[in-house]
């Protein structure tokens, strides 16, 4: 394919003032100062986004939470266990119901943000406005 010859008297934009371009640079920035503002918690990304949802529902199971930040269940898993260790999140069991998908004998374990979870969430949301 051949690319599209302008004319030589034709005038193009300058960068600061493409739309394209100017959302770009803004998103650069917000994810620097982001990873400026987050770097002492050391969390990744994935671990971010679960410890803002389960600050924002309080508890809920790992097929849900996996639906609401977007990531598949084996890695939602593995960040939840990730969280637990640092103290970050804790699990809550509750005991299977006749209309749950488990037998009333087992226990459904519920993921919640623990108060020093809760505590990195606030400080998370507030540096990444």
């Amino acid at each position: 394919m051949v690319g599209k010859r302008f004319a030589k008297n034709q005038t193009f934009l300058p960068l600061d003032q493409r739309p394209g371009f100017l959302i770009r640079r803004l998103h650069q920035i917000h994810v620097a100062l982001f990873q400026k503002n987050a770097l002492p918690l050391r969390l990744r990304r994935s671990s971010i986004a679960l410890l803002s949802a389960l600050a924002q529902r309080g508890t809920a199971d790992q097929t849900t939470l996996a639906a609401d930040v977007a990531l598949d269940r084996t890695t939602t898993t593995g960040a939840l266990k990730r969280l637990q260790l640092r103290r970050l999140s804790n699990v809550r069991f509750t005991a299977g119901s006749p209309g749950a998908d488990l037998p009333a004998d087992k226990d459904r374990r519920s993921p919640a943000a623990g108060d020093r979870g809760i505590g990195a969430a606030a400080h998370l949301e507030t540096v990444s406005i």
